[in-house]
């Protein structure tokens, strides 16, 4: 965890270039994810490789280089842009005598503060226990030493072992009362589905304007700000469409390039309303010259977590950044692809919910067809068929 106390955390921030095309794109975010964090950047160290050094992951050179930045500077940590081994982050920390984390675990720093609801907390706490057991061994490097040996035997390996049975019981905790809460948002999602309403998603890559649309949308007052990962926490509310009637629409969390596979699996109980939807709203930041690598990373993510069948709906937000005018686009086949708006200003919001109304009407349809099919015949209608 970052210190944000007396001031606040500083860092040197690190990030290599393995020939990917988003690089540039990609500190990008690390910026913003620092500054999400509540952490100052004070200088940035970038480089060159064709591989990840084995033991330093950037290699002794770009080491030396990153600890001038820290002389220079007076900051207090390094965070890295990339994926760091316990191994690599223990001997980095050796080197540059400060904290060294990696872009996993600065998403989960932020993920920590931003957690408000009783689910959010149990499923952070539950990402950040299961991303520490696999460096409990980076924390007891004093004493690897302790395996053998005349006056080098001691209770390390004990210890270490007992650290992980405390953190195996306290995650079997976590996954059951989630997996209770999961079984009662469950019985609710059949209630309403027996009642024949509508459910939606809200979608879309961190900071394309999600919470502010469903606000727009639902009159809602959910927490929305210019911040990566804003809104981590679902909120569901009931919408009536005209000519339609009432949908369930959920805002829920933003997706982000490299999102830890820990956060996934912890955070099941929040996708889970994703997995369950009907439609998806997938937002985009129609500003961003990089939304087709977003709205790719998201597709991404909804293909992890099975999500990737369910019908969608393309909502281009920030129009009035980009200076067009709100409009509906259809397929070859004249269904609805891709509406345009601006959340902000509330411009495009009234095509946004015809939208929604035709598709939730398709989907009603889709449904009581497939119930038709699957419904053997009444003795009536078995009658009025023979006739015909």
């Amino acid at each position: 965890m970052l210190d944000r106390r007396a001031g606040g955390d500083s860092a040197v921030l690190v990030s290599l270039d393995f020939g990917e095309i988003n690089h540039a794109e990609s500190l990008n975010e690390l910026v913003h994810l620092a500054d999400s964090a509540r952490v100052r950047t004070r200088a940035v160290v970038e480089g060159r490789r064709d591989r990840p050094d084995a033991a330093l992951y950037a290699g002794r050179g770009k080491v030396e280089e990153v600890a001038d930045a820290l002389g220079a500077t007076g900051a207090s940590v390094v965070i890295f842009d990339h994926d760091l081994s316990p191994a690599q982050q223990r001997n980095l920390e050796e080197r540059l005598k400060c904290r060294v984390i990696d872009r996993t675990s600065l998403i989960l720093d932020i993920f920590a503060q931003r957690a408000k609801s009783h689910v959010g907390k149990l499923q952070v706490e539950l990402a950040q226990l299961e991303h520490l057991s696999t460096r409990l061994v980076g924390g007891w490097t004093h004493l690897e030493r302790q395996k053998g040996g005349i006056g080098l035997r001691g209770p390390g390996e004990t210890q270490l072992e007992t650290d992980r049975r405390l953190i195996g019981r306290r995650v079997k905790v976590l996954k059951d009362r989630l997996a209770r809460l999961e079984r009662q948002r469950e019985i609710q999602r059949k209630a309403r589905s027996r009642a024949g309403v509508i459910s939606v998603s809200l979608v879309g890559y961190t900071n394309a304007g999600k919470s502010t649309l469903f606000n727009a949308l639902t009159r809602a007052e959910a927490y929305a700000a210019d911040k990566l990962f804003a809104t981590l926490d679902t909120t569901t509310r009931r919408v009536h469409i005209a000519d339609y009637g009432p949908v369930v629409v959920s805002d829920t969390v933003g997706f982000i390039r490299h999102l830890p596979h820990a956060l996934v699996a912890a955070f099941h109980a929040t996708l889970e309303e994703t997995v369950r939807a009907d439609l998806l709203l997938h937002v985009v930041d129609g500003a961003s010259p990089n939304r087709d690598e977003q709205i790719a990373e998201v597709n991404k993510v909804l293909a992890e977590i099975r999500a990737d069948s369910i019908p969608q709906i393309l909502v281009f937000n920030k129009a009035d950044l980009t200076g067009l005018a709100p409009e509906v686009h259809r397929d070859e086949c004249g269904k609805i692809a891709v509406v345009r708006v601006s959340a902000r200003t509330g411009d495009g919001i009234d095509l946004l919910r015809t939208a929604l109304g035709e598709m939730a009407a398709a989907h009603r349809q889709h449904e009581r067809r497939a119930a038709e099919r699957t419904t053997p015949p009444t003795r009536s209608r078995t009658a009025a068929l023979r006739h015909a």
